[in-house]
């Protein structure tokens, strides 16, 4: 489903067929997951493909490879090129877009001294998620922010990740959630999370979650919608029974939810801010501006 004897993608220097790439099998990247990576979207608006918050996705990358020590000399501009052109050889409009940052060969534990990037490409019209997700809290934590950089978007945290959207659908559930290490709401698998009660939007700190891209761009949408957010620390306690509650990621957009636990939201969701917000954000990554979302509906 990702690609095919045509796909092109970008692979330490060169743009090669995705089935004639190979990397060492001694790499640190496949066998400790020391590697970062960054999911990014494009979508076919009215001004042509358009690439949505590329910038910072690519400045999150940097940041991902320099705080994990991984060396990685490509700037932003660079980046955002070179994934234009791996759309534009592949004919792709609404694609998901893979930069992935591995390190060279080196059974030891030490930093890498030297990385490949490959940036990949396929056609997504967004069936990561779909909507009213039947969501239970995980028995698995999210990694101790002491323990490891939960702000860098490193390989190797998703095994977590795996573990505990099996463990969910394992048992009837289409997603998890997943409590930090003090036993407050993280974020899920794989996406960020917030809940509205009483027309105020609740969503956990920075402090021990992935602080998202499309998490920005909720609350930016919020301020300027005039709905409140607050960033607290919760017990899942304090979300179940809410009015509405919904996941957000560049894969995710935003996605509602029906329930946590098997307890419902209360208010139907196109009653809710929530709603609100979720369409802006479809607007936005078609193509309009922030400054032409409209005003909150009473």
């Amino acid at each position: 489903m990702y690609y095919d004897n045509d796909t092109i993608i970008y692979f330490d220097g060169n743009f090669v067929k995705a089935t004639e790439a190979k990397t060492d099998l001694y790499g640190q990247s496949l066998h400790y997951g020391y590697a970062v990576f960054e999911g990014i979207k494009s979508y076919k608006t009215p001004n042509g493909t358009q690439i949505f918050k590329v910038a910072e996705h690519y400045d999150r990358l940097r940041f991902s490879a320099e705080t994990m020590h991984i060396p990685f000399s490509y700037t932003t501009p660079e980046l955002i090129e070179l994934s234009y052109e791996i759309l534009k050889q592949n004919n792709f409009s609404d694609a998901y877009i893979r930069p992935l940052v591995i390190s060279s060969p080196n059974m030891g534990l030490s930093k890498a001294k030297e990385s490949q990037l490959v940036i990949e490409a396929w056609e997504w019209n967004n069936g990561y998620l779909t909507n009213q997700l039947r969501v239970m809290t995980s028995s698995y934590r999210r990694p101790n922010p002491e323990a490891f950089h939960v702000k860098a978007k490193v390989s190797g945290h998703y095994v977590n990740s795996i573990l505990a959207c099996q463990e969910a659908r394992d048992k009837g559930f289409d997603e998890a959630l997943l409590l930090d290490s003090n036993g407050n709401v993280a974020e899920s698998s794989g996406a960020n999370v917030f809940f509205e009660r009483s027309g105020i939007l609740f969503t956990p700190p920075k402090d021990n979650i992935l602080p998202g891209i499309t998490r920005a761009v909720v609350i930016e949408i919020s301020k300027k919608l005039e709905i409140p957010v607050v960033e607290k620390f919760f017990k899942p306690e304090m979300m179940k029974g809410a009015d509405a509650a919904f996941f957000c990621g560049t894969a995710a957009e935003i996605v509602t939810l029906a329930s946590l636990d098997d307890v419902p939201f209360c208010k139907k969701w196109g009653d809710t801010y929530s709603n609100q917000i979720q369409k802006a954000y479809n607007s936005l990554v078609l193509g309009k501006s922030m400054d032409a979302i409209g005003n909150k509906i009473k």
